[in-house]
């Protein structure tokens, strides 16, 4: 009897705050640990780097004191294991805690943390000493997951827990602003290589993981304001039989509440009732959950993401078709006739078609024109350009078709969450061009040879397709109870305005902002920079957009206090003429300066253009209702005549008509905004027949649409620092000792092969093999719609190490000059040379130095024959700039259009005379467009080398030996420059690749053609280099 009536022993009560503590404190020791055993025991030696050591670098960074040393390292490591416990445990814990049945943001958060905590794991014992890529790699991964993890923490948290709201919020505004400047000093170390660059960097990397370890502390206080306890009663007293008559009525309850209201939380009463029970993890007060399959409660988030890359795939078709066409405007240096396959995004006409609308605005009619776009996709395999042209063509009309169902034909209150899909999508497109050296990798004209990713983001594209064609029907993404602040306006406004000002839109978006580089390209002025950098600054670009869109999400949020008066509905403040005179604004800024002023005005532009993006839509969708087929095809006969008219601003000279559109950029920039101006409201202030109301958003939407923002915007700053802080090859001359400059000239045909694909990699691999030092390349200006908004050069100078100016920008209306340089740029002057009549030609004027002498360089791409006055005068112009440096050394690179020795009012003669310098090789008479001049110099080599099927001119490479600067030209007569020699006559270092000899097969298609060798040239008696 006495054994029956024993007392039971007390259960064992954990509170959770406890576990978060020691999670902080296991964090913390290891740590600092770490940091103060390796400065005890090995301070000089983690605190020296590929740069520098003590005492210029006297603080170690985080990677250097937990991976390379015993027995630090071990120490760290253990405490590190010791604490995954506690961490997966938060998670959870947190989990519990955040989770109700109306959002799966919750489970989102947890998957997060959980990867978030393996990654942790890999960069703790994958150190950089064992895999440096993989470490940094994982490194990366971590502080991206920590984005979603923050903010979803954030989100999550309840409003009644103040405190842990605020450590969460001021800890996570801290961690992502120190990552500003911790990329700053790490390219200031790793890029050029500053001493003592790398401890400040560690400041801000240490800084990462405290603000990191407190951020994560702040569950202590959520747990503590819950008042979260683990219960353990089994393990510690056994069971008896009153507990499991205790535990078997605590499951009936559960059961009944189940069956009874499983679609309603239970009572706090009943959440008190149901805590302290062995087993139980409680909290006060608790909400009980109806528990679902993970797929089902993750399910939004899998819409919200397909729709996005479903919108990227729409991006990549649309301009993709461009370029994709233009390949034959180039070829025929006029109208081909292709360029009528860009009506093919007027497609949307059909649309008036009662049948064929109701069936593209079906379910399953979507999922077949999504599944027709890819075809635009897929069309990379076709090794005809022509063929790729139609079946771009093709997915272009039906990507067209879908778009303006998507955009135009849906219920009011989806029209800003398919506005902020396409945002998203378009920001995607941008961001996968800046990761991938300014091609999107799913261009059809890109492959794998050349930086295509096509396979997968095929394969990707399917998953996505697959996920909508199976979305349940009766809860569309996009689907939320009508706002009554936004209500049917009264009367219907006119479709045309709204047309003009959608098409307007598009193209706006489409020329300035499908690569975060183009705003820099018109802002740019060359050496010294005194503005952005295409590759370094092009992030800030997707920053501006990404913060226009989060406003514009922002103030779109459903549960947004209307401003509604009894005089009319709520009103749209983005669509105020204020606004558009912001934006307006800025592209004047944009327009009329250079350097940072105008990259400022370009970045006010990008963050217009993407706040407004939910109000165009609106305002298209209304007056479009009804009449979806007119509205639409207008808006894309828009971008049609916009596309056209911004090219005949630079093409003029081979299009009839294009005299009107000369240089007039201008304008064009000018009747976007006017054309913008249509979608705003331009009422009275009091008027009660207002339509421009302000645009709703979904609250599960809007916080996606926030995170999405966030995640991207950290990528482009993750794919910035990793394509500039890790060089493959620092600039320097390829023969340094031997004081030997190789300087080539190739005219590249706007990146695009005889095949219609991109050649950026054919062109690495020729000048790799060449092995030059300075290279002149000219039609290159590719941030223009026709040629995608590319970047020519980046491919080559991250992967060969060159120092780059692009030339005069898009807005200088050239077909582009750029300079690659491996010594160091001092000064560079961009010139417009006169041209009258024909083209306008650019040239670069530039200061090398080269082994401590200066030598100007300048490269030029001059007028055609049809045009002789603009010949003579740019050819009067370019002497002039040779001429002013006499004696200095002069390298000339440039397509002059001219026979050797022509008399004057060709070229020739203008250049070399009045120009006072040499022609590489005046025996050569063999040429036509490309010339090489010198002076001061002592040539050694000249090749040509064919073009393969790279572009329609070869590469000609002129082999000079620069004397010191105190020196001078010895012998500067006829017969001392004219000493051929063969090549066993000169040192190894002034040979060319053997392996391009005709006879020996040459490489990749390209041998050494006119004289089919490299000529040589002895150096004079007496010269002293």
């Amino acid at each position: 009897m006495a054994a029956s009536t024993a007392t039971k022993p007390t259960p064992f009560v954990l509170h959770a705050s406890t576990l978060a503590r020691a999670h902080t404190y296991l964090a913390l020791a290891a740590f600092l640990g770490a940091l103060f055993i390796g400065c005890a025991l090995h301070y000089k030696k983690i605190v020296k780097n590929g740069v520098a050591g003590y005492p210029e670098e006297w603080f170690p960074s985080v990677s250097a004191t937990i991976g390379d040393w015993y027995p630090e390292r071990n120490i760290f490591q253990i405490l590190i294991a010791i604490n995954s416990g506690p961490r997966f445990a938060l998670g959870a814990l947190q989990y519990y805690l955040h989770r109700t049945p109306t959002s799966s943001l919750p489970g989102f958060v947890l998957l997060i943390g959980i990867l978030r905590t393996l990654s942790c794991g890999g960069w703790v014992y994958i150190t950089s000493t064992d895999d440096h890529d993989v470490h940094d790699v994982l490194m990366i991964s971590y502080i991206v997951l920590n984005i979603p993890w923050m903010f979803g923490s954030i989100a999550c948290t309840p409003v009644s827990h103040v405190a842990s709201r605020q450590r969460r919020r001021w800890t996570s505004i801290a961690f992502f602003a120190a990552i500003v400047p911790m990329i700053y000093f790490f390219i200031q170390h790793k890029v050029h290589r500053v001493p003592g660059a790398y401890t400040r960097y560690s400041f801000f990397e240490w800084a990462l993981i405290i603000l990191d370890v407190l951020y994560d502390s702040s569950a202590e206080l959520d747990f503590k304001a819950a008042d979260l306890k683990i219960t353990i009663g089994t393990l510690v007293g056994g069971s008896s039989e009153a507990d499991k008559i205790a535990t078997s009525k605590v499951q009936d309850i559960a059961q009944m509440t189940a069956v009874a209201a499983p679609s309603v939380s239970p009572k706090k009463g009943k959440a008190k009732e149901l805590s302290g029970k062995e087993g139980a993890v409680t909290r006060t007060p608790a909400t009980a959950t109806h528990a679902s399959p993970l797929f089902v409660r993750a399910r939004p988030t899998f819409t919200f993401v397909s729709d996005v890359y479903l919108s990227y795939i729409f991006w990549s078709v649309y301009t993709s078709l461009a370029p994709t066409l233009f390949y034959f405007s180039v070829w025929e240096l006029g109208i081909s006739g292709q360029e009528l396959a860009l009506l093919s995004m007027v497609s949307p006409v059909f649309l008036g078609i009662s049948p064929f609308r109701a069936w593209a605005q079906t379910q399953g009619g979507r999922a077949v024109l999504h599944v027709l776009t890819l075809v635009g996709v897929a069309a990379y395999v076709v090794p005809s350009p022509l063929g790729r042209l139609l079946l771009v063509s093709f997915a272009s009309a039906a990507a067209s078709i879908g778009a303006a169902v998507d955009w135009l034909a849906v219920g009011e209150d989806e029209v800003t969450y398919q506005a902020v899909v396409a945002g998203l999508g378009f920001l995607v497109s941008s961001l996968s061009k800046h990761a991938n050296h300014t091609n999107n990798p799913v261009w059809p004209f890109i492959d794998e040879r050349s930086g295509g990713y096509n396979k997968t983001g095929l394969t990707l594209a399917l998953l996505a397709i697959y996920e909508f064609a199976t979305r349940p029907a009766s809860a569309p993404p996009a689907a939320t109870k009508k706002s009554a602040s936004v209500g049917a306006s009264a009367t219907q406004p006119h479709w045309f305005p709204a047309s003009l000002a959608l098409g307007s839109f598009l193209f706006a978006l489409h020329s300035l902002l499908s690569d975060p580089s183009t705003l820099i390209a018109w802002s740019w002025t060359g050496y010294p920079i005194k503005g952005p950098v295409p590759s370094v600054h092009g992030s800030l670009t997707h920053v501006a957009q990404a913060l226009g869109l989060a406003l514009a999400a922002f103030l779109s949020r459903a549960t947004l206090p209307a401003t509604a008066t009894t005089s009319g509905p709520a009103r749209d403040a983005l669509a105020h003429p204020l606004w558009l005179a912001l934006g307006s604004g800025s592209a004047y800024v944009m327009y009329a300066y250079k350097d940072w002023a105008g990259y400022a005005g370009g970045l006010g532009v990008a963050f217009f253009l993407m706040s407004v993006w939910p109000s165009v839509w609106a305002r298209a969708a209304e007056a479009g209702r009804g009449r979806v087929a007119r509205t639409a095809a207008m808006a894309w006969l828009v971008v049609c005549l916009f596309d056209v008219a911004s090219t005949f601003t630079v093409a003029y000279a081979f299009v009839p008509g294009g005299e009107y559109f000369r240089e007039r950029t201008d304008l064009v920039l000018a009747a976007q905004f006017a054309l913008i101006a249509l979608a705003f409201d331009w009422r009275l202030p009091r008027s009660n027949t207002s339509t421009t109301t302000r645009p709703s958003l979904a609250r599960p939407a809007h916080y996606k649409t926030q995170y999405t923002l966030a995640v991207l915007t950290a990528l482009s700053l993750l794919a910035t620092l990793w394509r500039t802080s890790w060089p493959r090859v620092v600039p320097r001359p390829h023969r340094e000792a031997a004081r030997i400059v190789r300087a080539g000239i190739w005219t590249v045909h706007f990146g695009i092969d005889n095949e219609g694909r991109d050649s950026q990699r054919r062109m690495r691999d020729l000048i790799k093999d060449m092995e030059l030092d300075v290279v002149g390349l000219l039609e290159t200006d590719l941030h223009r719609v026709v040629f995608g908004n590319r970047d020519l050069t980046r491919v080559i100078a991250e992967e060969l190490g060159y120092y780059v100016d692009i030339g005069p920008g898009p807005n200088q209306h050239t077909w582009g000059a750029v300079l690659l340089s491996k010594f160091p740029i001092i000064n560079t002057t961009h010139h417009l040379l006169p041209s009258p009549d024909g083209e306008l030609a650019p040239a670069i004027e530039a200061i090398l130095d080269m082994y401590g002498t200066p030598v100007k360089v300048v490269v030029s791409h001059n007028g055609q024959e049809e045009t002789p006055l603009d010949r003579e005068l740019q050819s009067r112009e370019l002497a002039r700039i040779m001429s002013e440096s006499y004696p200095e050394p002069v390298i000339f690179l440039g397509y002059v259009v001219t026979k050797p020795f022509a008399p004057r009012p060709d070229p020739y003669d203008f250049m070399t005379s009045d120009g006072k310098v040499h022609d590489i090789d005046g025996e050569d008479y063999d040429r036509w467009c490309e010339y090489i001049f010198y002076r001061g110099l002592y040539r050694t080599a000249y090749a040509r080398v064919s073009r393969s099927t790279i572009t329609d001119t070869e590469l000609q490479i002129g082999q000079f030996v620069v004397p010191p600067r105190s020196q001078g030209i010895v012998d500067d007569s006829h017969d001392a420059r004219y000493m051929r020699a063969w090549k066993e006559e000169l040192p190894e270092d002034h040979w060319f690749p053997m392996e391009y000899y005709e006879e020996l097969g040459g490489m990749r298609g390209h041998y050494y053609h006119v004289f089919n060798t490299p000529l040589y040239y002895k150096i004079p008696e007496g010269a002293f280099v």
